[in-house]
């Protein structure tokens, strides 16, 4: 089956017998470092870049798993339908909606790194929110302006609520950070159950309950159809006038307009964005409806929280290739993706 691999698919000819993990992005050493560590003895690590054209499409076609960060730019018109027997497409990002799983063979299982980035991204979330509390940008631009408000009061963090919304890697990584400092922790997930330790978990049906409560929202769910649009002016109202918003997830799962109007009504409240509903990555661009940033009460950063130096291609590419093993070795994949994500 592999003959055309021996004469010359890659460098060196291939003489293992062991499962084939095949590596379609672009990996440079620590990246390929990572991905051995993590496989270890499972399998054979093989890349796509190092293939003579000849040797693609019988590399793709044996490939028993493969690793991607994007394979709607890493694969050619056609090339997808030869992975329809492979065991698992694995993503090395941990939200997917950008690319397109409806063009993927339907028996072909994908599946997300959730937790690949976690931790930097609940610092992120920490940062965001404590900014917000101790009113660091407001005061800052207003010394800039002569102003010493000395005795316009801050918050605290500590005794108050953080509720969750997605209580997957980042949601997880998030709580153990705010519980650090005090903080309650109330999570919703799809399952309502949670081994973390928290002080109430929902499960879909409990949005509201949620909402009411939470000092800080942290939003940290997929984008799929359920969750699209599912912050709306009725569940803004909903929350305290002075609550924290944190999305460190996708803009798309609020409703753009109905949050600007929030902010407006509410100088009270402050929304702290990471993602943004047009962005680079997603659509090739970035820009925003409404002027979010010509108010006070809002905290951007342009998606970053995850931009930390190892993490991207090397911690968050092996958490990944983690997942690739468990297949390599016959059991079953973690973090698989929905129907109703693959949809989108």
């Amino acid at each position: 089956v592999l003959d055309w691999f021996a004469q010359g698919g890659q460098s060196g000819a291939m003489t293992s017998t062991l499962p084939i993990l095949l590596v379609t992005l672009s990996a440079p050493s620590g990246t390929r470092a990572a991905i051995a560590d993590a496989v270890g003895g499972a399998g054979q690590v093989l890349y796509l870049e190092d293939t003579a054209e000849a040797a693609r499409a019988g590399l793709l076609a044996s490939a028993r798993v493969v690793l991607s960060r994007n394979i709607d730019r890493e694969l050619r018109d056609g090339e997808r339908a030869l992975l329809a027997g492979a065991a698992l497409l694995q993503f090395t990002a941990a939200g997917v909606d950008f690319i397109r799983l409806s063009a993927l063979p339907a028996s072909l299982p994908v599946a997300s790194n959730s937790g690949g980035v976690s931790e930097p991204i609940a610092e992120h979330v920490l940062a965001m929110a404590l900014t917000a509390a101790k009113r660091l940008v407001v005061e800052h631009q207003a010394l800039a302006q002569g102003a010493f408000n000395q005795f316009v009061p801050n918050r605290m963090l500590a005794g108050g609520v953080c509720g969750i919304l997605g209580f997957g890697g980042i949601g997880v990584a998030s709580a153990r950070l705010m519980r650090a400092i005090g903080m309650k922790i109330h999570a919703l997930n799809r399952s309502g159950r949670t081994s973390e330790p928290v002080d109430w978990i929902g499960g879909p049906g409990d949005l509201e309950s949620l909402l009411a409560v939470s000092d800080v929202l942290v939003i940290s769910t997929s984008l799929t159809r359920a969750t699209q649009g599912m912050i709306g002016a009725r569940e803004l109202k909903a929350m305290k006038p002075d609550a924290i918003l944190v999305n460190v997830a996708r803009g798309e799962i609020i409703d753009e307009a109905a949050l600007f109007a929030h902010l407006q009504e509410y100088p009270g409240f402050t929304a702290c964005l990471d993602a943004w509903w047009i962005e680079p990555v997603r659509h090739g661009r970035f820009a925003m409806d409404l002027p979010f940033m010509t108010l006070s009460n809002v905290i951007g950063s342009p998606h970053n929280s995850a931009v930390v130096p190892g993490w991207r291609d090397e911690i968050s590419v092996g958490r990944a290739a983690e997942n690739c093993r468990r297949v390599l070795e016959g059991k079953p994949p973690l973090n698989l993706i929905g129907a109703d994500e693959r949809l989108l």
